[in-house]
């Protein structure tokens, strides 16, 4: 992973930021450097997110996917499908992981839509379906009542639901109780790490696993993004982006629009939405991010980032080495410019158009690159943009890893369904109300 921050710097747009910030702003990334990697040895909450790649162990993970009953032994063929049933960071990583490195049939469960759940279930074949489900604390009303529903679909199928189900979990709690009584496969979701963060970890790597990823190779790459962490934000790219996009908030730029030009890394933008609002959002402080999709993106969004408020820098993000197809000759003039060429140029072309376009514009912007999508690189990636978004919160002076706006909203939701007696419950009753019919 490299970056580019050229159209980030005064010298090329009015919002950008000079060379003498970006020095001043390396001394402070030093100490907080510092900081990161002292908290990362000792494993502190949070920090150990950083620690992963080396404390990950696939081999429990592979363990877990091969005692499923209904999959177990490696003598038969392995499951159709994985059905991940989690809700954040509980499936955004396993989103990201899986569609990032093309592998298909996995499926999730992240929110409560009754039509889409429905509609889901009648289509998986259930006979054939890992059920991935995910909790930390067990207690996730949207992930239990999505599971009681799988459950009760597969039971309704007369499929044996117990002989098809993994359980991702923590120590203790409702889960681990129903894991305990039914003799479910487990793993362990990661102490010390937020679900946000733990997309290098069983919670978003067993549905790779499960299709035939290779998830060792995920966890090299994300060793690889650890390795190359350094003490300067001229020498780190995970640095650099995050001392930029930093830099660029106190200039006004609030919003942070990814845009990555692979439809294999759109949930990748989704992933990075949670990452950064959930981390940084707070104190009245904080980067607002947007997903956006090149090149469709330019077709719907363009218009606002060039040419609307000035409070957006744009991340283009794009593997350099692709799986390309060609475009047909064609013997229409007005089209000939296309015949012969190949969809990955255009889409290249597309890239570097909406750079220049924004550059021309004043509107700062940042190019992240990968060498290709595969294992070692979705690792570095994600490992990356994790240790930007932790710097960013360090230079920032926020909690970077809790989340408190969340939970008051669970805690809501859970007593408006008479799970408790929570004072946020109350407050959402007190609810003022105008309504215009």
């Amino acid at each position: 992973m490299d970056v580019d921050i050229g159209n980030a710097l005064a010298s090329e747009v009015a919002q950008g930021v000079s060379d003498a910030s970006l020095e001043r702003l390396d001394e402070r990334v030093y100490r907080a450097h510092e900081r990161i990697e002292a908290a990362v040895e000792d494993r502190e909450f949070g920090y150990a997110s950083l620690a992963l790649p080396e404390d990950a162990d696939p081999a429990a993970l592979h363990e877990a996917i091969e005692s499923v009953d209904a999959f177990a032994g490696g003598t038969g063929p392995g499951p159709a499908a994985v059905l991940t049933v989690g809700i954040g960071g509980s499936a955004l990583g396993a989103e990201t992981v899986t569609t990032a490195l093309g592998l298909r049939g996995h499926h999730t469960l992240d929110n409560v839509d009754p039509v889409h759940v429905r509609r889901l279930l009648d289509e998986l074949p259930l006979d054939e379906t890992l059920v991935n489900v995910v909790s930390r604390s067990g207690t996730t009303a949207e992930t239990l009542a999505n599971f009681l529903v799988v459950r009760e679909a597969m039971e309704d199928a007369g499929v044996d639901w117990s002989e098809r189900t993994v359980v991702t979990t923590g120590e203790s709690g409702p889960l681990r109780d129903l894991a305990d009584e039914h003799d479910l496969p487990t793993c362990p979701v990661p102490e010390g790490v937020p679900g946000r963060y733990s997309a290098l970890s069983a919670v978003g790597l067993l549905p790779a696993a499960a299709l035939g990823g290779d998830v060792e190779r995920v966890l090299r790459g994300g060793a690889a993004g650890h390795a190359a962490l350094e003490p300067s934000l001229f020498e780190c790219p995970a640095y650099a982006y995050a001392a930029v996009a930093y830099a660029l908030e106190a200039r006004g730029a609030t919003t942070n629009v990814m845009m990555p030009y692979a439809e294999a890394l759109e949930p990748f933008a989704e992933w990075f939405a949670q990452l950064w609002a959930e981390s940084l959002g707070k104190d009245g402080l904080g980067q607002t991010p947007v997903r956006a999709l090149g090149a469709t993106d330019q077709h719907s969004q363009l218009q606002l980032y060039r040419a609307g408020r000035r409070d957006k820098f744009v991340t283009l993000v794009r593997p350099r080495d692709r799986d390309d197809l060609a475009v047909p000759e064609t013997d229409l003039e007005e089209l000939s410019y296309l015949g012969g060429g190949s969809l990955g140029e255009l889409l290249d072309a597309e890239f570097e158009a909406t750079e220049a376009s924004l550059a021309a514009a004043g509107r700062p912007n940042v190019r992240l690159e990968v060498d290709r999508l595969d294992a070692e690189g979705v690792g570095r990636l994600l490992y990356g943009m994790e240790a930007a978004c932790v710097l960013y919160g360090e230079l920032l002076g926020v909690e970077t890893f809790t989340q408190p706006a969340v939970e008051w909203g669970k805690r809501a939701a859970r007593g408006l369904l008479g799970g408790g007696d929570f004072e946020e419950a109350r407050e959402v009753a007190e609810k003022a109300v105008r309504r215009i019919e």
